[in-house]
């Protein structure tokens, strides 16, 4: 009886309710507690990512004399590359986040729990992507740090208030295409590879770590449409020349406005039918 009230409410909050932060921050607590646990993997996971930081630095200085009329107004190479690096941790957070707890979740036997609680699938969506988030903006201002006071790049002219807010805007579309795999995920069990595969795709074409303009011209044309490629152009202008990144933020905000509510209409339809069919639990 009490499953059958907890269904009941959760259908009823999912189709009525906007998300609650309260229920968010609770989500991303949770994932925060079990994550502490794993001290070594946390440390290890940052030491990574200042190795990566320090192997762009030295292929800057490999092509020093490379022209730097392409990159975003970035001051070299290192500069350019520096954002992909720190960008692509948020995106990677946002798209491939709520995929893979999904996967763990379904792999541990509590995604059939947690969908029975009282929360709305737009709160359960965008809450298991919460913590990933977070601590990948977290490592976005490590990453600034670490290249100011290990590779002596400076930002004279950054804007920090445009810069927090592409953060911000660029999770919340991104998490869009998260949210959607994560509909993939449970009906077809191991689809969490799907948005991984998008994101190295969107990645490499949307100026992550070249400029688009290099790319052969028909494929320059897909990396200039690709959201990713607004939110890489957006943090460069912001973080180097402190204008210019309105319009890409603009962009970002309508990809938002549309493709989070279809995505979380998915997610929604991908928890009803493995619930009718019976196949929630499995994994």
């Amino acid at each position: 009886m009490t499953t059958t009230s907890n269904a009941a409410i959760r259908v009823s909050v999912s189709r009525f309710s906007a998300p609650r932060v309260r229920a968010l921050a609770a989500l991303a607590r949770r994932d925060f507690l079990i994550q502490r646990s794993y001290r070594l993997a946390f440390a290890l996971d940052l030491l990574f990512g200042v190795i990566d930081v320090g192997v762009y630095y030295f292929i800057s200085r490999t092509f020093s004399s490379a022209p730097t009329a392409a990159l975003g107004g970035a001051p070299d190479y290192f500069g350019f590359a520096l954002v992909g690096i720190a960008l692509t941790v948020v995106i990677q957070a946002a798209t491939t986040g709520l995929a893979f707890r999904i996967r763990e979740e379904q792999l541990t036997g509590t995604l059939e729990a947690m969908v029975m609680q009282p929360l709305s699938t737009a709160e359960l969506a965008l809450g298991l992507c919460g913590l990933p988030f977070l601590f990948a903006t977290a490592r976005v201002v490590f990453y600034l740090v670490v290249a100011t006071t290990l590779f002596g790049l400076h930002f004279p002219d950054a804007d920090w208030t445009g810069l927090a807010l592409l953060l911000v805007v660029t999770g919340l579309a991104m998490s869009a295409i998260g949210i959607a795999s994560g509909a993939i995920v449970l009906v077809v069990k191991r689809g969490n590879s799907l948005a991984g595969l998008i994101l190295f795709g969107m990645s490499v074409v949307g100026g992550a770590f070249f400029p688009v303009s290099v790319l052969p011209s028909w494929l320059e044309a897909i990396g200039k449409a690709v959201p990713t490629r607004f939110a890489y152009d957006g943090l460069r202008a912001a973080l180097y020349r402190g204008s210019g990144w309105t319009d890409d933020l603009l962009v970002l905000v309508l990809f938002s406005a549309i493709g989070v509510p279809a995505a979380v209409w998915l997610f929604d339809r991908g928890i009803e039918m493995t619930r009718r069919v019976g196949s929630l639990a499995q994994y």
